[in-house]
C-alpha cells in the first residue's frame, strides 16, 4: 500500500488547455475580484455607518458579505496565480486548507441564505411582530449555528480526504482543490469519503432549500391575500433581491453536485466553480444594494464627504 506522503505537491491544470484565453481571463477575474472585495466591504461599512440599517436583515447581510469576501479569497488568488505563472503547484497541506475553508464558507453561506429567507418570511407575514420575533439573541443564535454547522461539515470532509493516499502524477484537472478534483487523484478507497460527502450534501442542501422554499411559499400566499396593490408591490420588492441571490447560488450548486454526469465534463465543473467562487460573491452586494434606497444614500454621502475632504 502506497503511503499518503508519496505525493506532497499537486499540479493544478487550471485553464492551461486554453492558453489564448488565460490573459483575458486573468484581467476579467481580477476586475471581478476587485469589485467583490470593494462591494462586500462597502456593505459591511455602510451597515455600520447608517443607523437605519441596524436591522436583522442587514445584520445577516453583513455576515453574508463577510462570507463572500472569505470564500472568494480562498480560490481567486490561487486562480489568478496559475493564470500567469508556469509552475502551477499547491502543497498537500495547502490543498487541504483551501478545501476546508472553501467548504466551510459554502455550507455556512447556504444556511445564511436560508436564515435570510426566514427573516423575510417573518417581515412579510408578521410585520407587527417582526422586532419581537427576530430578536438580537435569535439573530446571534442563527448566525452562530450557521458558522458552527459549516465548520463541522468542513472538518468531517477534510478529515476523510486527509486519510486517503495520493500517488501517481498528482495532477489535478482544476484550478483549485474542489472535492471531485481531489478524489480523482486519490489511489486508495474513497468510498467512505464519498458517502460522507453525499450525506452532508443532501442534508445541508435539502435542509437549507426546505427552509427557503417553505418561507417563500408562505410569503407568496401572504402577498396574494394582500388587498392593497401598493402593499403587494412593497412586499414583493423586499424579497425579489434575496430570491435572485438564492436562485443563482443553489442553481449552480445543484448543477455541480446533484445533476447526474455533470462531473463527467471537467470544463463544465471548472466554469461552474468559477461562477460560484468568483461571480456570485460579486453579485450579492450588487443585488442587495442597488435595490435599497438607504444603502444608495449612505454611499452617496460617503463619496461626497470624501470628495469634500480632498478639495479642502
Amino acid at each position: 500500500m502506497i503511503n499518503q506522503s508519496s505525493v506532497t505537491t499537486f499540479i493544478l491544470v487550471g485553464f492551461s488547455e486554453y492558453p489564448h484565453l488565460e490573459p483575458p481571463l486573468f484581467l476579467m477575474i481580477m476586475a471581478v475580484y476587485t469589485v467583490t472585495l470593494v462591494g462586500n466591504a462597502g456593505i459591511i461599512v455602510v451597515r455600520r455607518i447608517n443607523p437605519k440599517l441596524h436591522t436583522p436583515m442587514y445584520f445577516f447581510l453583513g455576515h453574508l458579505s463577510f462570507l463572500d469576501i472569505c470564500y472568494s479569497s480562498v480560490f481567486t488568488p490561487k486562480l489568478l496565480e496559475i493564470l500567469v505563472v508556469e509552475q502551477r503547484t499547491i502543497s498537500l497541506k495547502g490543498c487541504m486548507a483551501q478545501f476546508f475553508f472553501g467548504c466551510a464558507c459554502v455550507i455556512t453561506e447556504m444556511f445564511m441564505l436560508a436564515v435570510m429567507a426566514y427573516d423575510r418570511f417573518v417581515a412579510v407575514c408578521n410585520p407587527l411582530l417582526y422586532t419581537v420575533a427576530i430578536s438580537h439573541k435569535l439573530c446571534a443564535f442563527l448566525v452562530a449555528g450557521s458558522y458552527m454547522w459549516g465548520g463541522l461539515c468542513a472538518v468531517i470532509l477534510t478529515y476523510t480526504l486527509s486519510e486517503l493516499s495520493y500517488c501517481g502524477s498528482g495532477i489535478i484537472d482544476h484550478f483549485g482543490c474542489e472535492y471531485s478534483a481531489i478524489i480523482s487523484v486519490s489511489c486508495s478507497d474513497s468510498s467512505f469519503s464519498q458517502m460522507a460527502c453525499l450525506v452532508i450534501s443532501i442534508l445541508s442542501e435539502g435542509t437549507s432549500l426546505l427552509i427557503t422554499m417553505a418561507s417563500y411559499v408562505f410569503i407568496v400566499i401572504t402577498i396574494i391575500k394582500m388587498p392593497a396593490k401598493g402593499g403587494l408591490q412593497k412586499a414583493f420588492s423586499t424579497c425579489t433581491s434575496h430570491l435572485t441571490a438564492i436562485s443563482i447560488f443553489h442553481g449552480i450548486i445543484l448543477l455541480l453536485y446533484c445533476v447526474p454526469n455533470a462531473n463527467s465534463s471537467r470544463l463544465l465543473v471548472k466554469v461552474a466553480t468559477v461562477l460560484y467562487t468568483v461571480l456570485i460573491p460579486m453579485l450579492n452586494p450588487l443585488i442587495y444594494s442597488l435595490r435599497n434606497k438607504d444603502v444608495k444614500e449612505t454611499v452617496k454621502r460617503l463619496i461626497s464627504s470624501k470628495l469634500q475632504s480632498h478639495s479642502i
